[in-house]
C-alpha cells in the first residue's frame, strides 16, 4: 500500500499535531525519519498514564503517532551535529517541524537555507498561528487555539460557559492540513520542486468550522445549543427507555420517515413542524413529544429500525466502547505492534482511516527507541562511519 514509497520525510515535530500528520504520511508508505534531541528526544515519550511504558521513554501519547517511523539524534547546537543534518536535509524529499517560528532559522536553517541545501524540500512549517502576524510568537497549545477559535463558544449548553472540545482537536486537525500539505508538496511536478508551507493550527480550525464560520461571516452570531444541531429539528441527542440516542433529520422525508416509525404521523402535518423553520422554532415542544414516544423501546430497537427507514440514529458510546464496537473492528482500525525490548511486549495503536484498494492501512513497525536508527540512517546518505563516531564523542548525535 505504499502510495508514498520511495519518499523520505525528517519529522522534527513533538508531542501530537506534527507527529499525527507525519504518521499519516508513514502510514501512506512514506520513509519517515524522526529527528529528536539527543537525550531527551520527543517529549510526548514522558506522557500518558502508564508509568512502565513511561519509563522506558514509550509513554502512550507517544505511541499514538509514533509508529512506522526511525529516530536519529542530532544536536542542531554542535557543528557536527548540523553537518549531519546537513546531510540528511539533502537526501530527504520533505521536512515538518512544529518549532516556533524562526527557531529553526536561528540554528542556522531558515527556509531558505534548507531549500539551498534541497532545492527539491517540501518544507512544512506547522505552528499554532503560523509565521506571521501579531500572534506568531505567542505559545499555543489545543485549549489556547480552541479559545481564539470560537470553537469552545459554541460548544456546551446555552446557561453555562463554552467548553472545550473533549480532545485535542485543533491539533490533530492542524496535522491532518499539514499531512494535506505535504503530499500535495511531494505531487508537485515543478523542477525544482522546493517549497515552504505555513500551517497554522488556528487557520485549520477556523477553516474545519466551515459552516459556522460562514454563518458568522453572513452576519449571524453562533451560539451554543448543547446537543442540538442549529441547522435541522429534530436533530440531536434524545431519550429512549435505556438511555440517550443520537438522532439527525435533515431532510422533510426524514422528518416523515421518523414520525411514522414513532407512530406519530399526526406531527408531519402539525402546523407547528411543517418546515424545517418551523420545527427549529418551536423544537423544545417537538423534542419533548420525540422524546415521549421514544421512551417505550430500547436505543438498539429504534436504531435498528430507523436505519432500514434511512433515518440516521445512533447511541452514545464511551471510548473503549467506541473502539471495540464491530464497525470500527471490520474497518480494522485498531492494530497490534510489538514495542522493542526483552519483553516484546504488544500494545494497541491506530492506523489510517483511509483504506487502499479495498485494504486497511496499517503500521509495520513500532515505535523506535530514542535514536536507535541514528547510525544507519546517517550511513544510508552518506555519512561516514569515522564522522559518525566523531560526532557522538563530541555529543553531536
Amino acid at each position: 500500500m505504499g502510495l508514498l514509497a520511495g519518499y523520505r520525510i525528517i519529522d522534527m515535530t513533538t508531542v501530537l499535531a506534527g507527529p499525527l500528520g507525519v504518521y499519516q504520511l508513514a502510514l501512506m508508505g512514506a520513509d519517515v525519519v524522526k529527528v529528536e534531541v539527543p537525550g531527551t528526544g520527543d517529549v510526548a515519550r514522558d506522557f500518558g498514564a502508564d508509568a512502565d511504558l513511561r519509563a522506558r521513554r514509550m509513554g502512550p501519547s507517544f505511541l499514538a503517532s509514533n509508529s512506522d517511523k526511525s529516530s536519529v539524534t542530532v544536536n542542531l547546537k554542535s557543528p557536527g551535529g548540523r553537518e549531519a543534518f546537513t546531510r540528511l536535509v539533502r537526501a530527504s524529499d520533505a521536512l515538518v517541524e512544529n518549532m516556533r517560528p524562526g527557531v529553526l532559522a536561528r540554528l542556522g536553517f531558515s527556509a531558505e537555507d534548507l531549500l539551498g541545501i534541497n532545492p527539491d524540500l517540501v518544507y512544512c512549517s506547522l505552528t499554532g498561528f503560523g509565521s506571521s502576524g501579531p500572534l506568531a510568537q505567542y505559545p499555543a497549545y489545543d485549549q489556547i487555539i480552541q479559545g481564539l477559535a470560537g470553537m469552545a463558544s459554541v460548544t456546551g449548553f446555552p446557561d453555562g460557559d463554552g467548553v472545550r472540545v473533549g480532545f485535542p482537536v485543533c491539533d490533530a486537525l492542524g496535522g491532518y492540513v499539514a499531512a494535506l500539505a505535504v503530499a500535495a508538496g511531494l505531487a508537485n511536478t515543478a523542477s525544482p520542486r522546493g517549497v515552504y508551507l505555513d500551517v497554522s493550527m488556528l487557520d485549520a480550525a477556523l477553516s474545519a468550522m466551515s459552516w459556522v464560520s460562514s454563518e458568522a461571516l453572513f452576519g449571524r452570531h453562533p451560539h451554543r445549543i448543547g446537543n442540538d444541531n442549529a441547522a435541522s429539528s429534530p436533530s440531536g441527542t434524545f431519550h429512549a427507555a435505556d438511555g440517550p440516542l443520537n438522532i439527525a433529520t435533515n431532510t422533510q422525508e426524514q422528518y416523515s420517515a421518523l414520525c411514522r416509525a414513532l407512530g406519530r404521523e399526526e406531527l408531519i402535518s402539525d402546523p407547528r413542524f411543517l418546515t424545517r423553520e418551523d420545527r427549529k422554532s418551536h423544537r423544545a415542544e417537538l423534542s419533548a413529544l420525540i422524546n415521549d414516544a421514544l421512551s417505550s423501546r430500547t436505543v438498539d430497537e429504534w436504531v435498528r429500525d430507523l436505519a432500514a427507514l434511512g433515518v440516521p440514529s445512533g447511541p452514545l458510546l464511551d471510548v473503549p466502547d467506541a473502539l471495540r464496537q464491530p464497525q470500527t473492528e471490520s474497518r480494522e482500525l485498531v492494530h497490534r505492534v510489538t514495542l522493542p525490548g526483552a519483553d516484546a511486549r504488544e500494545i494497541s495503536v491506530l492506523g489510517s482511516p483511509v483504506h487502499v484498494n479495498g485494504e486497511a492501512l496499517s503500521p509495520t513497525r513500532p515505535p523506535a527507541e530514542l535514536g536507535a536508527d541514528t547510525e544507519r540512517i546517517l550511513l544510508e546518505v552518506g555519512c561516514s562511519a569515522d564522522e559518525i563516531a566523531r560526532w557522538r564523542e563530541e555529543g553531536a548525535i
